[in-house]
């Protein structure tokens, strides 16, 4: 296994993962941006990918619309189903996320921000206080009418012992994960944490992620735009490609310890 790894890593442009690596060098301070693309290696699938979830079943994107989760409750109950069966709570870290830990770990990160729910970095041992969360955590429920928080295992142990939609223990109101779902803004110290990050770092290094999704993709123009340059790691195209510095393409869990470490 080990030596089909190094197999591997001898077909990445070897070139370009030496330029990376004196890039990342030369820097006391890195942002990273991280995107569903670093967690499929832990067996998470992505959203919008080719296989992605809301590709293969566009009604799943129900579940992820407010609109549709506060007016039906049929939906309500399929997302507490789902969430229940799901192998998202016992995913563990990769390669990739323990290469950025270790990159914390050496006193160089600045901000990790993260589009992903699934809290892998956190658990993979990244200081909580360097990780931004751009679209909120899984592992937590919150009521939508008055905002108390608490462990996800609460409501899917409810769950499993027969509520379907279980309310707000608090106010009895509607409780949902607690991410941010499409219709709702995302955290404004949040989005500023992000682009403070992309404007202080000296390299910003985005990893898997289709650099599409508004507000956070425009981390990389904002680095650019300050001359800091950006590493793209990533398996399919980005809008971003012809202007980044780098481009790395294949799995992270393979890219980030070669980059990294």
């Amino acid at each position: 296994m080990g030596e089909d790894r190094w197999m591997d890593l001898d077909k990445l442009h070897a070139e370009q993962l030496d330029i990376a690596k004196a890039i990342l060098a030369s820097a006391s301070s890195i942002a990273v941006l991280t995107g569903a693309g670093i967690s499929t290696d832990s067996g998470i699938p992505d959203f919008r990918g080719p296989s992605g979830v809301w590709t293969r079943n566009p009604e799943a994107e129900k579940r992820s619309t407010i609109q549709y989760y506060l007016s039906d409750p049929q939906v309500r109950r399929d997302a507490w189903r789902l969430r229940a069966a799901s192998e998202m709570f016992d995913a563990q870290p990769n390669a990739g996320h323990d290469a950025i830990t270790a990159l914390d770990r050496s006193g160089r990160l600045h901000t990790l921000v993260t589009q992903n729910i699934d809290g892998l970095h956190v658990l993979s041992g990244t200081s909580p206080d360097r990780v931004v969360e751009i679209h909120g955590t899984v592992h937590k429920w919150e009521c939508v009418e008055c905002g108390v928080r608490g462990p996800m295992e609460e409501a899917l142990e409810r769950v499993r012992a027969g509520e379907e939609d279980p309310s707000c223990p608090l106010c009895g109101g509607i409780v949902k994960s607690a991410t941010i779902l499409f219709g709702q803004s995302l955290v404004a110290a949040d989005l500023l944490r992000a682009e403070r990050a992309a404007l202080e770092a000296e390299v910003l290094v985005a990893v898997g992620t289709s650099l599409s999704v508004y507000p956070v993709a425009a981390m990389v123009p904002a680095a650019m735009e300050q001359g800091h340059p950006v590493i793209i790691v990533n398996a399919e195209s980005t809008p971003f490609d012809d202007q980044a510095a780098v481009i790395l393409r294949g799995s992270a869990s393979l890219v980030l310890p070669a980059m990294f470490i």
